[in-house]
């Protein structure tokens, strides 16, 4: 059975083609266009599909997927496979909802800390009783460059280059090794702070440049790309009713 997963963040749409468990294939979409949504079901035929979007995305192709397929959007009245103690449950994110089912689903038996690499750095935790506690959110990477640039009068807007040096030797490298390594010195940081206080613990790291990260980090983590994908597909078999 076909299951299509689409995840509309801040800076790029994308759609995950479930065969069964399984991700096949990933695609990223140019808009989110009745013609684009409409293209991928006639290529793929999929019986299920779900949405999170965190962005004012083209309401048309919600019609589109609930004639097509079983559909589900994700939102606060989602069924899910975990508890919100947090005070207000209506606030978190589709992506951290997805996230944090995927720990559920995969490691069901342990403390988990998922970092998500985006726009922000979300950090996810959720307990082996599977309760959602919160997290923290910061900047992340292209806004920490960003900020840089509109935010002083003559330092210029650079990208990562993972070949930067440690000591940067002029104002593009020093950039570079300000962010990415105050990025993975932050990350280890906050790993390190919950370690100490949960035993039983596990850290998942996903989003784009999660597997560069992962090798910055000296604690054991598991590094996946495609985790909220997964998340997203768990919530797709628990609340798209229907073989």
């Amino acid at each position: 059975m076909i299951t299509i997963c689409f995840d509309f963040g801040n800076t790029r749409l994308k759609a995950a083609i479930f065969f069964d468990d399984k991700i096949s294939e990933t695609v990223y979409l140019q808009n989110d266009s009745v013609e684009a949504i409409q293209s991928l079901l006639d290529k793929y035929s999929p019986k299920k599909t779900i949405l999170s979007s965190v962005i004012k995305h083209n309401e048309a192709i919600e019609t589109i997927l609930a004639q097509n397929t079983i559909f589900h959007k994700l939102s606060v009245a989602t069924k899910i496979n975990f508890t919100t103690p947090v005070g207000k449950p209506e606030t978190i994110g589709t992506d951290r909802l997805a996230l944090m089912a995927a720990a559920v689903y995969f490691y069901p038996q342990k403390n988990n800390l998922i970092i998500g690499l985006g726009s922000c750095i979300t950090y996810n935790f959720i307990t082996q009783r599977h309760e959602f506690l919160g997290g923290g959110i910061s900047p992340g990477m292209n806004m920490r460059f960003k900020s840089m640039n509109d935010y002083t009068a003559l330092l210029p807007l650079e990208t990562e280059n993972w070949n930067f040096p440690l000591i940067g030797y002029d104002t593009k490298t020093n950039l570079q090794s300000g962010v990415l390594n105050g990025m993975a010195a932050e990350i280890e940081g906050i790993i390190q702070r919950y370690k100490n206080k949960y035993d039983n613990f596990n850290v998942v790291l996903t989003g784009g440049n999660a597997r560069y990260f992962a090798t910055q980090i000296k604690t054991q983590i598991f590094a996946d790309h495609n985790f909220l994908f997964k998340g997203l597909y768990a919530l797709s078999e628990l609340n798209n009713i229907g073989s």
